[in-house]
C-alpha cells in the first residue's frame, strides 16, 4: 500500500453520535468525515509498518472499518495507547447493542 501524502486532521471522540469526527483544522466547525463506531473492525498497532509513509511509524495505529482503512498518528505513545483503548471499548459497547 503506498500513501502519498499524509494530511493532518483532528479528531473527536463523539459519544452522544457514536463515532469519530474529523476536522481539517483545530477550530473548524465544519466536519471533515465521520467514522462510526459501527463501522469499526479493527484497531490495531501498525507494527508491519504498512503506513511505510508516516511521518512518526512508532506512533501510527490503524483504524479498519468497512469501507477503508484509516492510518492515525498520535503525538506520544502514551496518547496513541489512549486513542486506541477508548476507540476499541466503545466499538466493543456499540455492538453488544
Amino acid at each position: 500500500m503506498f500513501l502519498s501524502t499524509w494530511r493532518r486532521r483532528w479528531f473527536i471522540f463523539d459519544l452522544d453520535h457514536q463515532r469519530l469526527a474529523y476536522y481539517t483544522e483545530l477550530d473548524e466547525k465544519k466536519l471533515k468525515g465521520v467514522i462510526y463506531f459501527q463501522a469499526i473492525e479493527e484497531v490495531y498497532y501498525d507494527h508491519l509498518r504498512t503506513a511505510t509513509t508516516s511521518p512518526r511509524p512508532s506512533l501510527t495505529f490503524c483504524v479498519k472499518t468497512y469501507e477503508r482503512l484509516f492510518f492515525l498518528v498520535a503525538h506520544s505513545a502514551e496518547a496513541m495507547r489512549i486513542w486506541m483503548d477508548v476507540i476499541v471499548t466503545a466499538t466493543d459497547e456499540h455492538s453488544r447493542y
